[in-house]
Protein backbone atom coordinates (compact mmCIF):
# COMPACT_ATOMS: atom_id res chain seq x y z
CA UNK A 1 0.00 0.00 0.00
CA UNK A 2 1.07 2.95 -1.10
CA UNK A 3 2.36 5.75 2.34
CA UNK A 4 2.42 8.95 -0.29
CA UNK A 5 -1.09 9.95 1.89
CA UNK A 6 0.27 9.62 5.05
CA UNK A 7 3.62 11.44 3.69
CA UNK A 8 1.42 14.33 2.54
CA UNK A 9 -0.40 14.38 5.96
CA UNK A 10 2.40 14.58 7.96
CA UNK A 11 3.80 17.48 6.34
CA UNK A 12 0.66 19.43 6.33
CA UNK A 13 0.52 18.73 10.08
CA UNK A 14 3.84 20.10 9.87
CA UNK A 15 3.28 23.08 8.61
CA UNK A 16 -0.22 23.68 10.49
CA UNK A 17 1.90 23.20 13.69
CA UNK A 18 4.51 25.63 12.56
CA UNK A 19 1.64 28.48 12.43
CA UNK A 20 0.63 27.44 15.98
CA UNK A 21 1.60 30.41 18.68
CA UNK A 22 1.53 27.74 21.28
CA UNK A 23 4.77 26.44 19.24
CA UNK A 24 6.25 29.97 19.86
CA UNK A 25 9.07 31.11 22.32
CA UNK A 26 6.64 31.40 25.78
CA UNK A 27 7.97 35.03 26.40
CA UNK A 28 6.84 36.02 22.66
CA UNK A 29 3.54 34.50 23.19
CA UNK A 30 0.55 37.44 23.08
CA UNK A 31 -1.09 35.78 25.73
CA UNK A 32 2.01 35.63 27.93
CA UNK A 33 3.27 39.05 26.84
CA UNK A 34 -0.41 40.66 28.06
CA UNK A 35 -0.09 39.02 31.80
CA UNK A 36 3.44 39.91 31.90
CA UNK A 37 3.09 43.06 30.66
CA UNK A 38 -0.12 44.38 30.04
CA UNK A 39 -2.57 44.81 26.96
CA UNK A 40 -1.00 48.62 25.99
CA UNK A 41 1.74 47.02 25.53
CA UNK A 42 0.74 45.15 22.36
CA UNK A 43 0.29 45.32 19.15
CA UNK A 44 -3.62 45.98 17.55
CA UNK A 45 -2.62 42.53 16.03
CA UNK A 46 -1.80 40.62 19.08
CA UNK A 47 -4.62 41.65 20.99
CA UNK A 48 -6.87 40.96 17.99
CA UNK A 49 -5.33 37.69 17.97
CA UNK A 50 -5.95 36.85 21.32
CA UNK A 51 -9.89 37.38 20.49
CA UNK A 52 -9.47 35.01 17.55
CA UNK A 53 -7.85 32.43 19.87
CA UNK A 54 -6.56 30.36 16.70
CA UNK A 55 -5.29 30.50 13.19
CA UNK A 56 -5.46 28.81 10.05
CA UNK A 57 -3.11 26.04 8.51
CA UNK A 58 0.20 27.97 7.38
CA UNK A 59 -1.26 31.21 9.31
CA UNK A 60 -0.78 31.55 13.58
CA UNK A 61 -3.61 34.24 14.87
CA UNK A 62 -1.36 37.23 14.79
CA UNK A 63 -0.61 36.75 10.93
CA UNK A 64 -4.42 36.17 10.47
CA UNK A 65 -5.56 38.96 12.82
CA UNK A 66 -2.67 41.00 10.13
CA UNK A 67 -4.73 39.54 6.89
CA UNK A 68 -8.10 40.94 8.52
CA UNK A 69 -7.07 44.67 9.64
CA UNK A 70 -5.14 44.95 6.48
CA UNK A 71 -8.45 43.38 4.25
CA UNK A 72 -10.74 46.30 6.64
CA UNK A 73 -8.36 48.93 6.43
CA UNK A 74 -8.03 48.80 10.08
CA UNK A 75 -9.56 47.86 13.05
CA UNK A 76 -12.55 49.98 13.05
CA UNK A 77 -13.75 47.96 9.81
CA UNK A 78 -13.09 44.94 11.11
CA UNK A 79 -15.91 44.93 13.74
CA UNK A 80 -18.14 46.80 12.04
CA UNK A 81 -17.89 44.15 9.15
CA UNK A 82 -21.30 42.48 8.33
CA UNK A 83 -21.57 39.11 10.09
CA UNK A 84 -21.83 37.93 6.54
CA UNK A 85 -18.53 39.60 5.08
CA UNK A 86 -16.40 38.29 7.72
CA UNK A 87 -17.86 34.86 6.98
CA UNK A 88 -16.40 34.90 4.09
CA UNK A 89 -12.81 35.30 5.06
CA UNK A 90 -10.52 32.23 4.90
CA UNK A 91 -10.23 31.55 8.15
CA UNK A 92 -12.65 33.14 9.87
CA UNK A 93 -16.08 30.64 10.88
CA UNK A 94 -18.78 31.61 12.49
CA UNK A 95 -17.11 31.63 16.50
CA UNK A 96 -14.32 34.19 15.09
CA UNK A 97 -17.40 35.84 13.46
CA UNK A 98 -19.89 36.17 15.98
CA UNK A 99 -16.92 37.09 18.83
CA UNK A 100 -15.84 40.06 16.78
CA UNK A 101 -19.85 41.50 16.53
CA UNK A 102 -19.91 40.80 20.28
CA UNK A 103 -16.89 42.94 20.89
CA UNK A 104 -17.80 45.47 18.67
CA UNK A 105 -20.96 45.77 20.64
CA UNK A 106 -19.70 45.65 23.63
CA UNK A 107 -17.68 48.39 22.97
CA UNK A 108 -20.41 50.52 21.40
CA UNK A 109 -22.18 49.74 24.47
CA UNK A 110 -19.59 51.03 26.82
CA UNK A 111 -19.60 54.29 24.99
CA UNK A 112 -23.23 54.59 24.70
CA UNK A 113 -23.43 54.29 29.19
CA UNK A 114 -21.34 57.35 29.33
CA UNK A 115 -23.72 59.04 27.49
CA UNK A 116 -26.10 58.32 29.93
CA UNK A 117 -25.97 61.74 31.39
CA UNK A 118 -28.61 63.88 29.85
CA UNK A 119 -25.91 67.09 29.61
CA UNK A 120 -23.73 64.40 27.45
CA UNK A 121 -26.86 65.00 24.76
CA UNK A 122 -25.61 68.65 24.15
CA UNK A 123 -21.90 67.86 23.74
CA UNK A 124 -21.59 67.16 20.40
CA UNK A 125 -18.15 65.54 20.66
CA UNK A 126 -19.57 63.16 23.44
CA UNK A 127 -22.30 62.31 21.10
CA UNK A 128 -20.13 62.03 17.68
CA UNK A 129 -17.98 59.34 19.25
CA UNK A 130 -20.63 56.90 19.95
CA UNK A 131 -22.21 57.52 16.41
CA UNK A 132 -18.47 57.67 15.22
CA UNK A 133 -18.72 53.60 16.59
CA UNK A 134 -21.98 52.77 15.78
CA UNK A 135 -21.96 54.09 12.06
CA UNK A 136 -18.01 55.66 11.25
CA UNK A 137 -17.19 52.29 9.55
CA UNK A 138 -20.28 51.12 7.63
CA UNK A 139 -19.38 50.46 3.89
CA UNK A 140 -22.81 51.67 2.96
CA UNK A 141 -24.40 55.15 3.41
CA UNK A 142 -26.66 55.05 6.18
CA UNK A 143 -29.19 57.43 8.12
CA UNK A 144 -29.85 57.00 11.49
CA UNK A 145 -31.41 59.09 14.54
CA UNK A 146 -31.36 59.38 18.31
CA UNK A 147 -34.89 59.62 20.02
CA UNK A 148 -34.64 61.76 23.15
CA UNK A 149 -36.81 62.94 26.07
CA UNK A 150 -37.82 66.22 27.23
CA UNK A 151 -34.98 65.89 29.35
CA UNK A 152 -32.10 64.77 26.81
CA UNK A 153 -32.42 61.03 28.19
CA UNK A 154 -32.25 58.21 25.42
CA UNK A 155 -34.92 56.57 24.26
CA UNK A 156 -33.39 54.40 21.51
CA UNK A 157 -31.13 54.64 18.62
CA UNK A 158 -32.16 53.22 15.26
CA UNK A 159 -31.02 53.27 11.54
CA UNK A 160 -33.88 54.31 9.66
CA UNK A 161 -32.33 54.18 5.43
CA UNK A 162 -29.75 52.29 4.33
CA UNK A 163 -27.95 53.46 0.92
CA UNK A 164 -25.60 52.36 -1.79
CA UNK A 165 -21.73 53.22 -0.74
CA UNK A 166 -22.54 57.33 -1.78
CA UNK A 167 -26.17 58.08 -1.09
CA UNK A 168 -29.48 57.21 0.85
CA UNK A 169 -32.82 58.34 0.30
CA UNK A 170 -34.58 59.72 3.42
CA UNK A 171 -38.00 60.56 3.94
CA UNK A 172 -38.67 63.48 6.44
CA UNK A 173 -42.27 62.03 7.29
CA UNK A 174 -40.73 58.99 8.49
CA UNK A 175 -38.59 60.19 10.86
CA UNK A 176 -41.39 62.35 11.98
CA UNK A 177 -43.69 58.95 11.90
CA UNK A 178 -41.15 57.31 14.07
CA UNK A 179 -40.83 59.92 16.39
CA UNK A 180 -44.54 60.52 16.98
CA UNK A 181 -44.14 56.50 17.70
CA UNK A 182 -41.72 56.80 20.48
CA UNK A 183 -42.67 59.85 22.17
CA UNK A 184 -39.29 62.03 21.20
CA UNK A 185 -39.46 65.52 22.17
CA UNK A 186 -36.02 65.71 20.77
CA UNK A 187 -34.01 63.83 17.88
CA UNK A 188 -30.52 63.70 16.55
CA UNK A 189 -29.47 62.49 13.01
CA UNK A 190 -26.67 61.03 12.02
CA UNK A 191 -25.74 59.73 8.88
CA UNK A 192 -22.11 58.42 7.64
CA UNK A 193 -19.70 58.92 4.67
CA UNK A 194 -18.10 55.98 3.75
CA UNK A 195 -15.47 57.89 1.45
CA UNK A 196 -14.32 59.33 4.42
CA UNK A 197 -14.98 63.20 3.97
CA UNK A 198 -17.43 64.43 6.81
CA UNK A 199 -18.16 67.65 5.10
CA UNK A 200 -21.66 67.82 4.41
CA UNK A 201 -23.08 68.31 1.16
CA UNK A 202 -26.08 70.95 0.03
CA UNK A 203 -28.69 68.15 -0.17
CA UNK A 204 -27.69 67.34 3.84
CA UNK A 205 -27.94 70.97 5.03
CA UNK A 206 -31.67 70.98 2.82
CA UNK A 207 -32.81 67.94 4.08
CA UNK A 208 -31.35 69.11 7.68
CA UNK A 209 -33.42 72.53 7.51
CA UNK A 210 -36.72 71.04 6.34
CA UNK A 211 -36.14 68.08 8.78
CA UNK A 212 -36.10 70.66 11.35
CA UNK A 213 -38.77 72.91 10.47
CA UNK A 214 -41.13 69.25 9.69
CA UNK A 215 -40.39 68.70 13.45
CA UNK A 216 -41.16 71.90 14.67
CA UNK A 217 -44.36 71.35 13.71
CA UNK A 218 -45.18 68.91 15.72
CA UNK A 219 -42.96 69.99 18.93
CA UNK A 220 -39.91 67.95 18.51
CA UNK A 221 -36.47 69.25 18.23
CA UNK A 222 -33.71 68.74 16.34
CA UNK A 223 -31.06 69.18 18.13
CA UNK A 224 -28.19 68.57 15.87
CA UNK A 225 -27.17 66.35 12.48
CA UNK A 226 -23.68 64.68 12.62
CA UNK A 227 -21.71 63.65 9.65
CA UNK A 228 -19.41 60.80 10.63
CA UNK A 229 -16.81 58.77 9.24
CA UNK A 230 -13.63 56.69 10.62
CA UNK A 231 -11.65 60.08 9.49
CA UNK A 232 -13.75 62.25 11.78
CA UNK A 233 -16.73 64.04 12.42
CA UNK A 234 -18.80 67.28 11.53
CA UNK A 235 -21.52 68.67 13.52
CA UNK A 236 -24.11 70.98 11.32
CA UNK A 237 -25.56 72.25 14.86
CA UNK A 238 -22.49 73.79 15.93
CA UNK A 239 -21.63 75.41 12.29
CA UNK A 240 -24.82 76.92 12.49
CA UNK A 241 -26.71 75.15 9.72
CA UNK A 242 -30.02 74.63 12.28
Amino acid sequence: MSKQPEQKLAQNNTEASGSVIANWVEEEQPRTRLSRHGAASMSTAELLAICLVSGVPGEDAVQLARRLLWEFGGLGGVLAAPLPRLLDIRGVGMAKATLLKAIQELSVRDVESQLSGAQKFEDPSAVAGYLRKRMGSLPHEAFACLFLTAKHEQIGFEILFRGSIDRTHVHAREVLKRGLELNAAAIIVCHNHPSGNTEPSQADIALTRSLSDLLDQVEIRLLDHIVVSTRGWVSLQSRGLI
